[in-house]
């Protein structure tokens, strides 16, 4: 039986645990706030964005631009983003996991890697894959110049004829509790066919098309990686948030258990102690 001093030793120990996972889970719920007000304000922008993208790109030549010529799918690079920190529960791994998976289903090509965040760096780092890029430290003070300089490396790989295909693997942010991964396709911009429905009509465009095209397709990447950039963090954030809230319920019903033990414990003593004193009343001089 473990001696009363061990007991508290432990209850304290994990009072002291308790108090870190609830000060991470306050600090993690103020910096959530802020990553959502920024994601919110970004959603409807770049869906915006898309909109008039595929309303222009549909009716666009494939040769009207260099961002969306398809040539095929021998060479891709995937873009991981993860967290820079742990302590978020599954949300590192979970990504970590899916890049896996795309890497697995696509031995016989090439796929490198451009990795954002430390924890997809240190895993990766220690495969037989090839890294294109790496980038630690963006998601403390995230700013729209660290998805413009992504976005313009991107860019350079695609139409410098380097990749073939651009993918996007990150943690979208649903709620607080939940995320989805997404594995999307960046580059070539995808032209959507049109609807039945949809007049076959082409715009008047001022200045000239080119011209157009040549300001939208990039501005329409780096917007995706900021929407990209912001749905990751805000969802790390959340991730983190409920499992410290998890921990510090645990750290709780961890302590309610060791104290229950330690009074059993003490209590135990307490009687031996009372039985050995009544035997030695009773017991003849």
């Amino acid at each position: 039986m473990p001696a009363l001093i061990d007991i508290r030793r432990r209850i304290r120990s994990v009072k002291s645990t308790q108090q870190i996972t609830k000060a991470m889970k306050m600090v993690s719920a103020a910096k959530l706030r802020r990553a959502q007000e920024a994601m919110f304000a970004a959603r409807p922008y770049a869906r915006k964005m898309m909109e008039v993208l595929n309303g222009v790109a549909s009716r666009a030549t494939p040769d009207a631009h260099p961002l969306l010529q398809e040539r095929g799918h021998d060479k891709v690079l995937l873009v991981v983003i993860t967290a820079d920190k742990g302590l978020c529960g599954a949300f590192n791994a979970n990504i970590i996991r899916t890049a896996a998976r795309f890497l697995a289903e696509r031995q016989e090509r090439g796929v490198e890697l451009a990795l954002v965040g430390r924890k997809g760096r240190d895993f990766f780092r220690r495969r037989a894959v090839k890294i294109r890029s790496e980038r630690v430290g963006v998601f403390q003070a995230l700013r729209y110049q660290a998805a413009r300089e992504l976005a313009q490396e991107l860019i350079t790989a695609f139409t410098n004829s380097e990749v073939d295909q651009v993918f996007l693997v990150y943690n979208e942010f649903k709620s607080v509790i939940q995320q989805r991964l997404v594995i999307d396709r960046l580059l070539p911009i995808e032209r959507h066919a049109l609807r039945p429905q949809e007049p076959a009509l082409d715009y008047l465009y001022e200045p000239e098309p080119a011209g157009i095209l040549a300001t939208l397709l990039p501005k329409h990447v780096e917007v995706q990686v900021w929407k990209a950039l912001l749905e990751s963090q805000a969802a790390e954030h959340g991730a983190r948030m409920t499992s410290m809230d998890a921990a510090t319920n645990n750290a709780s019903e961890m302590i309610d258990r060791l104290t229950l033990y330690m009074n059993k414990v003490r209590q135990a003593a307490i009687t031996k102690e009372i039985i050995e004193v009544v035997s030695g009343a009773g017991s003849p001089n």
